[in-house]
This record gives C-alpha cells, sequence and structure tokens, in this order.
C-alpha cells in the first residue's frame, strides 16, 4: 500500500487527486511554483515543496527538482496528475531508478505510444484500425506535399509528438499544404522539441471516441465503456460525455475490443485511453472506427465515465501502482449518462482569447449527488498567464442523455464568475443547442455554428435588469409597475418609457424600456426582448432578478461593483458602466490602433510599415497561455507604423501596430 504520495501537478487534478487519496488514508505532498505559493492544492495537502519560478518550465516540469521533493518527504509514489511529465517516460524511469512508484504505464508502454507514427505501426500490427496515411520517417515537404496528394484532400498534419490538438492542421487543397505544414512544423518544435509531423485523410463528419482502459501487472486489461469527446474548438475538448450518442452493442463490442487489443500491444499498467476518429456520417458502423492515438495517463474527462460506472479511477491508480488488480469486466456495468463542461477564463467575443487576472467573485454551483464540480482554483486568487486558464470541470449526470444536458445548463446558470471573462455562456448554448440534443454531432460542430452559439455582447434581458437596478427601481415593481409612483426618468408619450445608457466593454449601450400592464418591453439597438412576472429578491450586496424573458424564466443577480453594475445571467457576467465622454472617443479612435489583448510573446510580425492591409488580414502573431493568436487589421488601411518585432515580450495593452488611412509622405 502506499503510505506517502507526491502530485507532481497543480490545479484542479492536484485537488482531485488528494481527495482521493486523503480518503484512502494516504499522506499527500503538492509541489508549488512561485506563482501558486497560495494555490488550493497547496494547503490541502499534508506536506507542500516549493520547486521554482513560476514558468512550467523551471518548476513543474523539471524532473529532478520533483524527485528530490519526493526523497525530502520520503513518498514512496509520485502521481503525475495530467499534463506536464505523465506522459514522460525519462521520467518514470526516474522514478523507477529512485524506488519511487510511478502511478501510471511503464515507460516503454509510454514510449510506444508516444510517438503517432511508431504508434500507428504498432496498432496495425496488433489488428486495431488505424487512419490512411503516411507515417514515414522522410520529412522532406516536397515528399509530405506528393503523399498529401496521393491520400487526398482534405488532410490533416499531425505532430508525431504531439498531443492536445498542439501540431494539428487541416488542409483542405493542395496550394495551402506548405504554409500549414510550415506552421505545424514551428508548433511542435515548440510544443513538443519535435517537428516530424504525419499526414492522415481527414474523416469528413467525423466524431471523436475513445475508451477508458486500465490494465494491471499480471497482465489483465479491461475497459470502462466509451466517452464522446466531438465537441471540439481547434482541437481541444469542450463538452464530453459518456456514453457516446448512438452507440450499438455491436460497434460497442468492436471498439472497446480494439481498444484492449491496443493495450494488449504494449503491456500495458494503470489507467490509458485508446482515442479513435469515427465516421460520423450515418449510424455508428463496427468498421467505421480508426485508431487515433492513446493517451497513457488520466484524462482530464475521466469524471463522466466515474458518474456512469460508480468507480473512482484515482483509487483504481492508486491501487494497481500498489500491486493490484483491475475488477472483473462483468462487475463493471453503465448507468445513466454525464455531461463534462470545462470552464475556461476565456473571451469568446474577443476570439476565445485567455483572460488572465484576479477572480474577485467566483460562485461555483454546489457540488454533489448528480452534480460534481472539480476546481483547483478560489475566490481571491487569480488565473495565471503561466498556465492552462481552466477555472474548472462542470459534471452532471442524469438517467438520461438530455436531462444531463439540461442539468449541466443548470450549473452554468449559477456561476458567477468577475472579472475575469470565461467561456461559461458559450458552454450553456452548446449544451441545450437543439442539434446538440438531437445527437447531431461531428467534430465541426462548433465551427459549423460558432455565430449560434458565441452570445451577444450585450443581452437585452441583461441591459433591462442593469437598468432597474442602478435606478433602483424595486418600489416601481412592488407597486405593479405604476409608472406615476416611479422616480424621474419616466415619461408619458403615448407609453410610459425610460432609457438608460451604458458602457459596456467601451461600447456604448442604450437601453429603452416600455411598460405594457405587467409586461417590461426593452429595446437595445434593434433588438426587443420581453420581461414578464417579475420579481425581485435581496441578496449579499445587491439584489437578484426573476422574470419570464421571451417565454423562458431565468433568473440574474445583480450587484454595484467598482466599475458600473455587475449582472450575471446563466454563466455570463456584464459590467454596465456609465459612459463618459473621454472613452467614447477613445473607443472611436481605437480602430486604427491594435493592442496586445494579453501579456506575450511575438511570434512573427507579417507587415511592415507602409503595406496596405485589408480587414480580418493578419499583421501580428503572439503565443500566450500556450496558444498561437493572429492578430487582424479592424479595417482596411495602410500601416503607420510598427511597434513590436518577432521574439520580443509585449504586454496587455501594449501597443503593436498602428493603422492609418494613408501613410504620412512626410514623415
Amino acid at each position: 500500500m502506499i503510505k506517502t504520495l507526491l502530485i507532481a501537478n497543480r490545479g484542479e487534478i492536484a485537488c482531485r487527486v488528494m481527495r482521493t487519496a486523503q480518503r484512502m488514508g494516504i499522506r499527500t505532498v503538492a509541489v508549488y511554483s512561485e506563482a501558486d505559493a497560495d494555490a488550493p492544492h497547496v494547503r490541502m495537502a499534508d506536506i507542500a515543496i516549493a520547486i521554482g519560478p513560476a514558468p512550467a518550465a523551471e518548476s513543474y516540469l523539471v524532473a529532478d527538482k520533483i524527485i528530490a521533493a519526493a526523497k525530502e518527504t520520503g513518498a514512496d509514489a509520485i502521481h503525475p496528475g495530467y499534463g506536464f511529465l505523465s506522459e514522460n517516460a525519462a521520467f518514470a524511469e526516474a522514478c523507477a531508478a529512485n524506488d519511487i512508484i510511478f502511478v501510471g504505464p511503464p515507460a516503454s508502454a509510454i514510449r510506444a505510444m508516444g510517438l503517432k507514427d511508431r504508434a500507428k505501426a504498432l496498432m496495425e500490427e496488433a489488428g486495431v484500425p488505424v487512419t490512411p496515411g503516411y507515417h514515414g520517417d522522410n520529412q522532406d515537404p516536397e515528399l509530405l506535399a506528393e503523399a498529401a496528394g496521393t491520400i487526398g484532400y482534405p488532410v490533416l498534419i499531425k505532430a508525431v509528438a504531439g498531443g492536445g490538438g498542439k501540431g494539428m492542421r487541416k488542409v483542405e487543397k493542395a496550394e495551402d499544404f506548405a504554409a500549414a505544414l510550415e506552421s505545424c512544423k514551428r508548433e511542435a518544435s515548440k510544443s513538443f522539441g519535435d517537428d516530424r509531423v504525419l499526414i492522415e485523410k481527414f474523416i469528413v463528419n467525423p466524431r471523436h471516441i475513445e475508451v477508458q482502459v486500465f490494465g494491471d501487472s499480471r497482465g489483465r486489461v479491461v475497459h470502462m465503456f466509451e466517452r464522446d469527446c466531438s465537441l471540439q474548438r481547434r482541437h481541444q475538448k469542450v463538452i464530453e460525455e459518456a456514453p457516446a450518442p448512438g452507440m450499438t452493442p455491436g460497434v460497442r463490442a468492436a471498439m472497446c475490443s480494439a481498444a484492449i487489443n491496443a493495450a494488449w500491444a504494449v503491456d500495458y499498467v494503470g489507467a490509458g485511453t485508446v482515442e479513435f476518429i469515427v465516421d460520423g456520417s450515418g449510424p455508428l458502423r463496427e468498421d467505421g472506427f480508426f485508431f487515433m492515438e492513446m493517451n497513457t495517463r488520466l484524462q482530464v474527462e475521466h469524471p463522466v465515465t466515474e458518474m456512469v460506472t460508480g468507480l473512482d479511477l484515482v483509487e483504481l491508480q492508486l491501487k494497481i501502482a500498489a500491486g493490484g488488480s483491475v475488477p472483473e469486466q462483468d462487475d463493471i456495468h453503465l448507468s445513466g449518462h454525464a455531461m463534462e463542461a470545462r470552464l475556461y477564463a476565456e473571451d469568446p467575443a474577443g476570439g476565445f482569447l485567455p483572460s488572465t487576472g484576479p477572480l474577485h467573485r467566483l460562485d461555483l454551483p454546489a457540488s454533489g449527488g448528480p452534480l460534481r464540480v472539480d476546481t483547483g482554483v478560489e475566490e481571491g486568487g487569480e488565473v495565471s498567464l503561466h498556465y492552462d486558464p481552466m477555472i474548472a470541470k462542470l459534471i452532471a449526470h442524469a438517467p438520461t442523455r438530455r436531462e444531463a444536458a439540461h442539468r449541466l445548463a443548470g450549473m452554468i446558470d449559477d456561476l458567477v464568475v468577475w472579472p475575469v471573462k470565461t467561456n461559461a455562456g458559450f458552454l450553456r448554448r452548446a449544451a441545450v443547442n437543439p442539434d446538440f440534443l438531437d445527437e447531431k454531432l461531428s467534430t465541426g460542430f462548433i465551427e459549423e455554428r460558432i455565430d449560434d452559439l458565441i452570445p451577444p455582447a450585450v443581452r437585452p434581458a441583461d441591459a433591462a435588469f442593469a437598468t432597474l437596478a442602478v435606478l433602483d427601481l424595486r418600489p416601481v415593481i412592488a407597486a405593479a409597475l405604476d409608472p406615476f409612483d416611479a422616480a424621474d426618468g419616466w415619461r408619458l408619450n403615448g407609453d410610459p418609457h425610460l432609457s438608460c445608457r451604458f458602457e459596456v466593454g467601451g461600447e456604448p449601450v442604450e437601453a429603452v424600456l416600455k411598460l405594457d400592464g405587467e409586461r417590461i418591453e426593452v429595446r437595445t439597438g434593434d433588438v426587443v426582448s420581453v420581461l414578464e412576472g417579475l420579481e425581485v429578491g435581496e441578496m449579499f450586496e445587491g439584489y437578484s432578478f426573476e422574470a419570464v424573458v421571451d417565454g423562458e424564466r431565468i433568473v440574474a443577480h445583480c450587484e454595484p461593483v467598482d466599475d458600473g453594475m455587475l449582472v450575471a445571467c446563466r454563466g455570463r457576467v456584464t459590467v454596465f458602466a456609465e459612459p463618459h465622454p473621454e472613452a467614447l472617443a477613445d473607443a472611436a479612435e481605437a480602430g486604427g490602433v491594435i493592442k496586445a489583448p494579453m501579456p506575450g510573446k511575438v511570434l512573427a510580425v507579417n507587415i511592415k510599415t507602409g503595406d496596405s492591409v485589408t480587414k480580418g488580414q493578419a499583421l501580428v502573431v503572439l503565443e500566450a497561455m500556450k496558444m498561437e493568436h493572429a492578430l487582424a487589421a479592424p479595417r482596411d488601411g495602410v500601416i503607420a507604423e510598427v511597434s513590436v518585432e518577432a521574439g520580443g515580450q509585449v504586454g496587455e495593452g501594449d501597443i503593436l501596430v498602428t493603422l492609418a488611412d494613408e501613410v504620412d509622405e512626410a514623415a
């Protein structure tokens, strides 16, 4: 039995592993960087060891520091979580060399599955179906382009050492191949230290279905059924669920059998996930799935498997690492349906750019029973630019898929996160999207419906709630909306109405409210919404409004903050501020200045002074939060000044490029 466990990770996965370990009576050790000195996982552990500066490359990714911390604290086992060193074969070997149990597969299995080209060759030998493609060692660009043409477009370029969607590009036509290959190789080299790629046929209307497997040291392997992870954006999973919609007994048997064969092929021990790309052009078929990769670790989405099987996968990991056995396959059963949404600190309306900074407000839904929240941050903490911007995982379980989706949406309704922006509204729209509920799934689902999934910058109902809160019209509401009892602002011009001007994100917004009996009609721009049955409740430092809006009952929480009036509704947080003439003038001129939306490194500068550019043209490429972000021209114009160069570091708000209508020849 493991006595002391060091968790070589941070955030929610470190907290999640500790919960199970401590329940099992195992002493826990946290490691932390300077940026995480006050993080929840540090306080949760029995012992905490500092391992270096904030950058992961100087702390969490330094194997020697992790091993030294384990020795110092007497840890007899290390759980790597996911990410960081979790799939690092050399780290697994270093643990063994120091008589420390690595809670994961043997180094040989990590190596076998770590390189996609070799893994696919190995799977072919094991009889596991693989996607048609080029997996050779020759990396000559001309040969790769020729291979892509032979395979037939569209194709995928994938880093052989890739994972998490990094080092992957879809190419639709031959003339785009060279640029996509260069970008893919550059990202692969930075992310994995290996720029080699393979080429695969792109499966039209693909689904992403994966199988959870577990092996033990006695050579036994079992599966915990499948998960569907088709809802993705830029190859990053957004909503995961178990079991997979539309799965039949025959396809499940074939897919789970293939996954077990994959694990047997590498003498697998511990938790692993075999991922398949699936032909989703029609009903699932026994010959319609292909091996994509094997993740030799615990997955971010493992909670949905836990919810439908009733198993604690971390507990099973720890028992197997200590020499225990996997359960009998016949003892593993499916029950109901579970969904997980990843709540990220990012701005969907701003191109999903990461949002960093302090968490002044962090209200997450209650965790228990059919609802579960996994998080590694807390109110008063911050989202750091050094690490993945995930705030929490929201998991809902129910007897049916539709019920699980609506329970997940209900969890999002209870969120309040501020001032950091989140994807909560985007997640809710995805969870209740009619096509999603009708199981019309593919990895292109989000891209094809992106305009419907991104909430508007300002919702009329939220503007109405802000107006009611700012003007404190509770007495009016209590008096059945009698306009003659209202304070200044009501005007009798036909129907009684009032207006209120705000700023949202620096943009002016005007809400015009019109009274019609006990209905409130609110107009913002060209959009009109109707609020009925309005009720007011008291809450800490503010109040709540509940109303039927366009036929659907919603609840909004309003409270004054330094920047104005905060309105939290269905996961979305909007701050309505009173406009200032100076701010409006700055906003009008902003179209000529491109600023850094977050701190980062300049990867590429695609223009020079005097160049003519068109609206939407990529001008500068930044790297931040492990992702590349292209900053585009907001309008047609001429480059008046370039203030940065490739390789430089910039801070949030730094001016990168100045755009003019024409170049000043005198300059």
